[in-house]
């Protein structure tokens, strides 16, 4: 936790120094999650640069956000943050008459993002395997909580106060979203029965290139999408896999937002506009191998792409999953606790 607040600190450093830099739009975001291509096509078009800051979890994010003087201009956030921060004032209202390219969403979509942000892409939490090591893939999420002995110390997980607590919550049959303190405290000792087999809690995607613990990462929760980007990072294609449990999963959608009090909000708002237009939503898609929520941009897409259940997941999978409400502050203060001490078991 000491090293994300440092890199937190220091983010906050560089980004108000380079405040001034008016032709660069600083974007906060998940890592290779946007398709470099899009931002080099803009970048030519309109001569404004875009810089991206990224995060590896949402409480890394939410505590940039939280900085008055963070210098975002555009912030990748969950359509919980959407609806959080939309409400305390942080994220710029969104509509037809400011984002023209909304039009082609659904309102489920965008009523996801709760006004404040373009529906991005939508997906699931899961299992990610190295299927080198792991031949059959996992079915529950029993083979990440309770993982076979020889995958002690090969295990990732992810120290998010909502991310983490998918697959205990969902092993016990109770809602990701609890507030009760007997359940989340069923879902401490599953986690903290499985700690020694852990090797850190670090997001996968950060921890793959510690030349430390990279190469002994075999299992992860993560989320869909994320084997596309391991498999460039080791550069073995089709090397990990993705499974969801069949006891179902979180649901997610993520939404990008213009912070209100950029003195950029036009140039951020224009860089919305064509990112979410649908030829670059239908790019974007192809490019990460995720599921466009653009209704124009999936007509783009190929039939090939649209029937891959790993992109688009079977109704049935769908059907088990749940959706991501805002935590009280009661609950998301005793997940942080539960966090903080899981180090002890390891």
């Amino acid at each position: 936790m000491r090293r994300r607040a440092a890199t937190s600190v220091f983010l906050a450093t560089f980004l108000c120094a380079a405040a001034s830099r008016a032709e660069t739009l600083n974007l906060l975001i998940w890592e290779a999650y946007i398709d470099q291509g899009l931002i080099d096509r803009w970048s030519q078009e309109t001569g404004v640069a875009i810089r991206q800051i990224n995060f590896d979890s949402d409480d890394a994010r939410d505590e940039i956000l939280a900085n008055p003087s963070n210098s975002i201009d555009l912030v990748v956030v969950d359509e919980n943050g959407a609806h959080l921060f939309g409400k305390k004032g942080i994220l710029e209202t969104l509509r037809e008459d400011n984002l023209p390219a909304l039009a082609d969403y659904a309102p489920e979509w965008r009523d996801r993002c709760a006004g404040y942000g373009l529906p991005y892409f939508s997906g699931t939490v899961g299992i990610l395997y190295r299927s080198d090591v792991i031949a059959q893939p996992p079915t529950s999420w029993q083979d990440l909580m309770r993982p076979a002995a020889s995958l002690k110390k090969h295990v990732a997980m992810f120290d998010d106060h909502t991310e983490l607590f998918v697959p205990p919550l969902m092993l016990l049959g109770a809602s990701i979203n609890t507030s009760d303190t007997g359940t989340l405290k069923a879902a401490f000792d599953l986690l903290k029965a499985q700690a020694p087999a852990v090797l850190t809690y670090d997001y996968v995607i950060t921890a793959i290139q510690d030349q430390a613990t990279g190469k002994d990462i075999h299992m992860a929760l993560g989320y869909s999408g994320d084997q596309h980007v391991l498999n460039d990072k080791v550069d073995r294609p089709g090397l990990w896999r993705y499974a969801v449990p069949q006891e179902g999963t979180l649901s997610w959608l993520d939404c990008v937002s213009v912070i209100a009090s950029s003195p950029h909000k036009q140039r951020a708002l224009e860089f919305l506009d064509f990112i979410g237009s649908p030829e670059s939503a239908a790019a974007n898609a192809l490019a990460l191998t995720m599921p466009t929520t653009s209704s124009a941009a999936l007509k783009l897409l190929p039939e090939a792409t649209r029937s891959d259940p790993e992109i688009y997941p079977p109704a049935p999978t769908l059907a088990k999953s749940q959706y991501q409400q805002e935590l009280s502050i009661q609950s998301v203060q005793a997940r942080r606790r539960i966090i903080s001490t899981l180090a002890n078991f390891q």
